[in-house]
């Protein structure tokens, strides 16, 4: 029951296709329809396949980066297999919300900022955990490192200057430095400096009653006196008194010179009603991310000016509204959701029909005959298992076992075998099974030579039909030097959807090497 129940905040696996790899997401709510289903709005993970080379490019880059500033470096090299492996656990997070059917979830997952301090490989060891460090704007084409990393390494650490002796040259620039703005141990008593901000805000008060504008957004008396006791008035009030080595009456003068009293305002006071909308709206879609908040909604503000009315807003009593609103409609949506273990036959799931291989819901290829159906598992080249399920191209007749269709499903990629985990045909053929190889291995269009998936790069899943080379075997090579006579085989190299007679290749081989 625990498995199948989802809250807010779990990262799932999504189905959008049978025969597409899970989509990975984040619930962020559970709404119900007016239908009686329920939806789940969620963020949106990518992986490695979803975006482009370039930025694949950038993201390897990024990483070897990290790599290089880490004290101790990683201290194992990885493996092929290893590192493959690794691109498939990787996802890029977004700022992109969709809302899904609850139903198409498939089950949890893990996701977590990849962590700088704990071994890589420490996520191959734990099932369904992925890692990501940099975010991806898909309507930019960008990507940026997130802001939540780890600060870990020489670059983030202070360089601490030595202690100057008693009378030794200070060469450093005083511009730099910082400025003392308050003594603890000055003369006056804590009643008198009391004494001097309750001036200051009296002061405070009757500017904003002379001041037209300060009278059109603050039109009551206690609005005004609020106003003037925020910490802007009483920052100031101190600054003049320290400026004027804590004496009482000549920062008095100051505070009411000849033009009139002294008006300090703070960011509550200089935003406009409409500048004060514009922010929440910005701060509903983006949350605490200012600079995304100063590009889209307020580029007249700096980034300060933005921050300091965020922590002045918190405030308010619009605030304290807005939070209990918010409050209320969490309690009326949902916050947890069960969905039961999906269990219906994947289209794609192959079976047995009169010796034939055909896939569940018969649309695949019926290309899947007797030979045809002994094929090994395209990424373990394992030739036995309880289940085998169609993948790639029908043209293609690929097939997966059942753990392998599994990994594609959940991580978006095949396995790399060792060569040493590879059936021993697939890497030194004979005569024999070359000949085999071209009237069951191959479909017809190329029985002479060996297809290659063309899958490492980000750019093949996009293409509509699947990209592939032919690359020829040694015995080939060899054949095509030697055979001359009877058949040419570099013009039949160009003409792969017609048979050529292995019989006859093999006659004019064994011919030659007599001779010879």
């Amino acid at each position: 029951m625990a498995a199948n129940m989802y809250r807010v905040g779990d990262y799932v696996f999504f189905e959008n296709s049978s025969s597409n790899p899970y989509l990975i997401r984040r619930i962020e709510e559970l709404n119900k329809t007016a239908s009686g289903n329920v939806e789940a709005k969620v963020v949106c993970f990518y992986r490695r396949r979803d975006i482009s080379h370039s930025l694949i490019q950038l993201a390897d880059k990024h990483a070897k980066e990290l790599e290089e500033e880490k004290e101790n470096p990683t201290e194992t090299e990885l493996t092929d297999k290893q590192k493959h492996q690794l691109r498939h656990r990787e996802l890029f997070l977004s700022r992109q919300y969709e809302s899904l059917p609850a139903t198409h979830i498939r089950g949890k997952c893990s996701v977590a900022l990849l962590n700088e301090t704990e071994a890589v490989l420490s996520y191959l060891d734990k099932e369904d955990t992925f890692f990501y460090s940099l975010v991806y704007d898909p309507t930019q084409k960008t990507l940026l490192a997130d802001k939540g990393e780890i600060r870990v390494g020489p670059r983030f650490q202070a360089d601490v200057p030595e202690m100057l002796q008693e009378g030794e040259a200070d060469d450093r620039d005083q511009s730099k430095l910082e400025e003392k703005l308050w003594d603890p141990e000055c003369p006056l008593t804590d009643k008198q400096i009391d004494q001097f901000l309750v001036v200051a805000r009296a002061v405070g008060t009757f500017a904003r009653a002379l001041d037209c504008s300060s009278s059109v957004r603050q039109p009551s008396l206690h609005m005004s006196a609020a106003a003037a006791s925020r910490d802007i008035t009483l920052f100031h009030a101190m600054d003049t008194l320290h400026r004027h080595n804590y004496d009482l009456s000549s920062a008095l003068s100051v505070l009411v010179p000849a033009g009139g009293p002294v008006l300090c305002r703070d960011e509550m006071e200089e935003w406009s009603a409409s500048e004060a909308a514009m922010f929440e709206e910005a701060l509903e879609k983006y949350g605490k991310d200012f600079n995304d908040i100063r590009q889209d909604f307020l580029p007249w503000k700096s980034l300060t000016s933005i921050i300091e009315y965020y922590y002045m807003w918190k405030t308010t009593d619009r605030y304290v509204q807005q939070k209990r609103l918010k409050a209320a409609e969490a309690e009326s949506k949902l916050k947890q959701v069960y969905i039961p273990t999906y269990n219906k036959p994947n289209p794609n799931q192959i079976s047995m029909t009169n010796g034939k291989m055909a896939t569940v819901n018969g649309a695949g290829p019926g290309a899947f005959h007797a030979a045809g159906g002994g094929r090994a598992c395209e990424s373990c080249y394992t030739m036995q298992s309880a289940q085998w399920y169609s993948w790639g191209p029908p043209n293609m007749q690929c097939r997966l076992c059942v753990s392998c269709w599994m990994y594609w499903k959940k991580y978006g990629g095949l396995k790399m075998p060792s060569r040493a985990e590879a059936p021993e045909e697939r890497t030194s053929p004979t005569p024999a099974s070359n000949e085999s190889r071209s009237r069951s291995h191959v479909p017809r269009q190329s029985n002479h030579m060996v297809p290659m998936r063309n899958s490492g790069s980000p750019k093949s899943s996009m293409k509509t039909k699947q990209a592939f080379l032919l690359q020829a075997t040694r015995l080939t090579k060899l054949a095509r030097h030697m055979c001359r006579d009877i058949i040419r085989l570099r013009r039949a190299a160009r003409r792969p959807f017609v048979p050529i007679n292995c019989g006859a290749i093999k006659a004019e081989c064994k011919s030659s090497f007599n001779s010879s």
